[in-house]
């Protein structure tokens, strides 16, 4: 194992630690524990719905990168690709109940949906409002929506949901315009290499020489098929198929598409990826707006990529539109 750290034990808190010493303005540990974070901003606001999530590290910048101005408010923290205890979810619940209540939006994966139910119906006793919206845009993981795995996609669900907090929306209106957009929110992705974990030390999979695994998950779970490598081109249409015929786009529909780094894929790879999906939507006359290219929820060094496509309305585009600032995400410079 080759990685720049100093004990595999010590990796989540030397890397949250880190993060709050270079943003110290933006994000803050709740009660100095690593496991939670906080906006620096908005924890002492009132008079909005609070949005927070949980997750295992290893995914910067999912999950804690998302905390925000008009993003997240909170985030409990796990150990790499594993879900945080219900204590610290119900503990950044309560920090972020500003009095409108509050979102617990999070991806579908067991051990947060189970630590997620026992957290809220702990905090509901407190008498907190509380919505819990799942994650699950991962179109490779399951042919039933409500079984498939959250992956890049929450990226789009966090903006919506903070963005609808920040404008005021009360609770249910933040829950129901979140599931909209989580209804037209598909991903798939690609592995080429593994990743190692810092505490086991070695890969957690294989990818042989001159394969891909199509459709493999952001813990390395198993894909639909293992592939020859492709080019670039073939790999993008090969993806915006599968999603397209789920979001059945047609003429006049309008897009935002995130090209999304698994954690060594160089940006220049993900460029040509998008050029490629920009032609194909050109064929069927559907206009490409908001594009978010870059690393966004990755698998420590996994190589690979995934493609997000969000149908959008007059609704979603101007929530997407409203300002959001986190030490890992601006949408000042999309137009």
């Amino acid at each position: 194992m080759k990685k720049i750290l100093n004990s595999p034990q010590d990796f989540v808190r030397e890397t949250v630690e880190g993060i709050c010493l270079a943003y110290p303005g933006q994000l803050k540990m709740l009660n100095n524990d690593f496991r939670m974070l906080v906006n620096a901003e908005t924890i002492r606001k009132k008079d909005k719905v609070g949005i927070v999530t949980a997750g295992g590290s290893g995914h910067l910048p999912v999950f804690l990168g998302y905390v925000g101005r008009g993003l997240l408010d909170g985030c409990a923290i796990g150990d790499v690709f594993a879900s945080p205890s219900a204590t610290k979810m119900s503990d950044i619940i309560r920090a972020c109940d500003f009095g409108k209540g509050v979102l617990c939006l999070y991806g579908n994966y067991g051990g947060d949906k189970m630590n997620f139910a026992m957290a809220t119906e702990e905090v509901e006793f407190d008498g907190i409002k509380i919505a819990s919206v799942l994650i699950s845009d991962d179109i490779a993981s399951s042919e039933e929506f409500e079984k498939r795995r959250g992956v890049a996609g929450m990226v789009y669900a966090f903006k919506i949901a903070g963005a609808a907090a920040d404008l005021g929306y009360n609770l249910e209106e933040v829950v129901s315009i979140t599931k909209i957009a989580l209804e037209n929110i598909r991903t798939m992705g690609v592995a080429l290499s593994p990743c190692i974990v810092p505490t086991v030390g070695e890969p957690t999979f294989t990818v042989a020489d001159g394969k891909m695994e199509i459709g493999m998950g952001i813990h390395g779970e198993a894909g639909i098929e293992i592939a020859d490598i492709m080019k670039a081109d073939e790999l993008a249409s090969l993806m915006f198929n599968k999603i397209d015929s789920e979001l059945q786009l047609k003429e006049g529909d309008k897009i935002s598409v995130l090209v999304n780094g698994l954690g060594a894929t160089p940006q220049e790879e993900l460029f040509i990826l998008y050029r490629e999906i920009v032609g194909l939507c050109k064929l069927k006359n559907v206009t490409c707006v908001l594009p978010h290219i870059g690393e966004y929820a990755t698998s420590m060094e996994m190589a690979g990529c995934s493609i997000t496509i969000f149908k959008l309305n007059d609704e979603l585009y101007r929530l997407l539109e409203v300002p959001a600032v986190s030490p890992f995400y601006t949408n000042n410079n999309i137009y």
